[in-house]
This record gives C-alpha cells, structure tokens and sequence, in this order.
C-alpha cells in the first residue's frame, strides 16, 4: 500500500524533492562474517571530478577500514551514456562483494525513464541495493562573464530569442537534463539548444570556457568552480536555499513556484550479492557515514550525507524515485534518441 502511494504521489507531482530514507535502521538478517581479502572497486559512471567521483572517493578511504584488517577499496571511473556503461559493467560482474557501484539519479532513474531503449538493465531488479549515500540540489550555473545575474534575466533572455542559446549537461536523458527541461515547461516554455557532456566536471570546464550559455549542474560538481569565482550560481532547484550558498535562491522563490528536484546517489552491487556481503557492506556505508568528518567532507561538497539505510530502504526508494522521473518524461513530453 505504501508503495503504491509513493508511485501514485510521483505520477501526480513529478517535481516532488528527493528525500533520502531516514527511517532508523533495523538489523540485517544474521550471516557468516563477510571480510575483504582482497581489493573492492568502487565503480562511479562519471568522469573523476563530479559529485558522484567525490563521494565516492570519500566513503573509500573510511569504508575499506570496517571491511577487514588491511582491506582497500579503488575507485574506478567508466563515463558514459548517462551513467549506463558504468552501470552495466557492474551488472556483468561476479555477485562477490568485489565490484560496487555509485549509481546516480542519472543511472538508475532519468536515464531510464527517458532512455528505456538505450539503459541495458533494470535499475532495481539488475542489483543488490546495499544503501543510501546522500543526495543534494542541483544549480542553474552561468559563466563568470554572462550579463545574466539572475534566473529571472535569465529566463527572459532565452524567452526572447528562441534557439540563440545552449545549455549544457552531464549527457543526454541525465537528472541535469531531465531537470532542465522540466524547468523549460515550468516557466512557461524556453527554446534552447542541449549539449551533452560525458560528466560535471567537463560541463563546468565548458561553462568556465564560455562554450555554453548556462547548465543545470549538481551542487557538488558546481561548488569549486562557484567558489573561485569560475562560474556564477542563479539558482538551486531545492525548495530551501543550501547552507553551502545561502546566497544564491531557489527556483521556486524566483521563477519557478514549487519547483523542486534533486539528486542523490546510493551504493549497489550485482544482482545475488551474498547476505554475509550485503550485511557488511550496509554495516561499513552506514558506519562510515555516522563519521563526523566524513559528513563534514561531504556537505562541504555539496552532498548532503544520508542517514543510516538499510537494503530495503534503498530498494523502495529506487522505485519511487524511478516513477517520479517517468513522471517528468511524460508531463514534458520527451521523446529522446540519445
């Protein structure tokens, strides 16, 4: 029943905010003690330097410790078509506990809910969900140099000539994507040409460039480049404004009334992952995230950590986020070739 309302309630609002499960954490099913012996890899499906890369980078260094005497996790960057080929490298992988994946609103929702055809893999019956990492808003970036200082003048330049400009994303049928478009049609209606990159990183090096006239980004790949003063922020597409920039306001008090989509990022393995496994991976992600300092590297990414999650959790809200996405596809009326 519960998750009928979910799916119901994504249908009927598709820009509800992504909330990461808080539920306090029940026990795992009892099982052998699971203890890495040799190295795990920590695959993220985006070029090192996004948000995706940076979260993972900081849950390798204090998970490998809770895995073992000695344990290590590397991580692995396989970019490309939104996240799909790192996805679909780990679904063909051993069902070992030796090959995880930092899946992204990107890979295991937007990209198919806009791209079925083009995602080789079911989103949630392809993995083991083990739990959430965190999630946060993304930001409508200009470059340094753009004369736009608001969404506002923003929104009403692109209006008034239609096709003069392009935006840019982390690629085609992306949460960046799928999130500007729904920004189009929620202020009544923007022409403007999409460009896809392979990854954050290299939408803010083409934003810093000039190359494009402005993106939708996610907080933590946008918030260096907004630091050094690369890039400028116009807008967050969370309900509330970021404590990492409290001065840059949301869509929905500027031009958007009720806008709100974010995206997050949770741990999965293959399909079959052994109890004992997913007991200790979900036991060493929680861990990890109870740390102070590794909630403090986060947020100052601009991630926003998750609370503890269990497999379940993580599952029910995959689901959920998948049909609010599917949702977004059909209010815009997206008909994407890749």
């Amino acid at each position: 029943m519960r998750r009928r309302a979910l799916v119901k309630a994504a249908l009927s609002a598709p820009a509800l905010p992504v909330a990461m499960p808080v539920l306090a954490m029940p026990a795992l099913a009892q099982a052998p003690a699971w203890v890495a012996d040799r190295p795990i890899s920590l695959v993220v499906p985006f070029l090192a330097g996004g948000s995706t890369d940076i979260a993972a980078r900081v849950l390798a260094e204090r998970m490998g410790p809770r895995l073992g005497p000695g344990a290590r996790i590397i991580v692995e960057n396989r970019a490309g078509a939104g996240g799909a080929v790192g996805g679909e490298w780990v679904r063909q992988r051993p069902a070992d506990g030796y090959t995880l994946l930092v899946a992204t609103a990107s890979s295991h929702a937007t990209n198919p809910a806009a791209l079925p055809s083009q995602t080789p893999y079911d989103p949630v019956t392809d993995f083991t969900p083990i739990a959430a990492i965190g999630g946060g808003p993304l930001v409508v970036v200009v470059p340094a140099a753009s004369p736009w200082r608001d969404a506002r003048g923003m929104v009403e330049a692109v209006r008034a000539r239609p096709n003069a400009f392009s935006w840019a994303t982390s690629g085609v049928g992306g949460v960046g994507h799928l999130t500007g478009e729904y920004l189009k049609i929620s202020v009544g209606g923007l022409q403007a040409e999409h460009v896809p990159y392979r990854g954050g990183s290299a939408v803010m090096e083409a934003l810093a460039k000039g190359e494009v006239a402005y993106s939708l980004e996610v907080l933590a790949s946008s918030a260096p480049h907004l630091r050094d003063g690369y890039s400028r922020g116009l807008a967050v597409t969370s309900r509330a404004r970021h404590p990492l920039f409290p001065e840059i306001p949301t869509l929905d008090e500027t031009v958007a009334p009720g806008f709100e989509v974010t995206t997050w990022n949770v741990l999965l393995a293959p399909k079959g992952l052994p109890a004992s496994a997913l007991a200790a991976l979900n036991t060493a992600v929680n861990g990890a995230l109870a740390e102070g300092a590794v909630r403090d590297r986060l947020a100052g990414a601009g991630v926003d950590p998750s609370r503890p999650t269990t497999p379940e959790e993580t599952r029910e809200f995959l689901v959920s986020e998948l049909a609010k996405f599917r949702g977004i596809v059909r209010q815009a009326g997206l008909r994407l070739q890749g």
